[in-house]
């Protein structure tokens, strides 16, 4: 799959298929801190994501 990473801006190819759990586990980011989109959908973390997606990984930012 195609992973594009908004923090540092960045794209990687990861092979699938994967749980978006493992991949932000094994790209080390923290689940909480992260978006996972596929497409226009915001997926969970329990989302199987395969070989052909194309996903992207945006962290979130609060601020007040």
């Amino acid at each position: 799959m195609i992973v594009h990473l908004t923090n540092p801006d960045s794209t990687i190819t990861i092979q699938g298929p994967k749980q978006v759990r493992q991949l932000l586990q094994d790209l080390n980011l923290i689940p909480e801190a992260n978006l996972v989109i596929r497409g226009d959908e915001l997926v969970t973390e329990d989302t199987f994501l395969d070989d052909l997606d194309t996903i992207e990984i945006r962290s979130v930012i609060s601020g007040g």
